[in-house]
């Protein structure tokens, strides 16, 4: 009964931290979308990238408040693209990706934004 118990205590901490991973998004990918021209339907023919290269300028977006609705205004009105869910992967994967921007310095002689 105890190792039923252990293995049961085992599996249920399994599944909490492959749900917390996946919540948290993946960098990586938002920097891939974060560089796409068909991000969020995208038909401007430019991407985030093209007005913060690099993600400089958003070193602090990964504190703001109702990031998802800024992401969104800009697929709209930049990208020229919708709205994305902000429950989808899309959106945690960018938004992993500009939590991952924080506290980075642009490389020196670049401008800050």
């Amino acid at each position: 009964m105890k190792c039923l118990r252990i293995a049961m205590l085992s599996m249920v901490s399994l599944v909490l931290i492959f749900s917390l991973a996946i919540a948290a998004g993946d960098a990586e990918k938002g920097k891939a979308l974060f560089k796409d021209p068909k991000f969020g339907g995208g038909t401007a023919g430019v991407s985030c990238n093209s007005c913060h290269p690099d993600g400089k300028g958003l070193e602090k977006a990964g504190d703001m408040k109702g990031l998802e609705k800024q992401v969104n205004a800009c697929v709209q009105n930049a990208l020229k693209g919708k709205g994305i869910d902000p429950k989808s992967a899309e959106m945690t994967d960018i938004l992993a990706y500009l939590k991952s921007l924080k506290g980075k310095t642009p490389a020196a002689g670049t401008p800050k934004k």
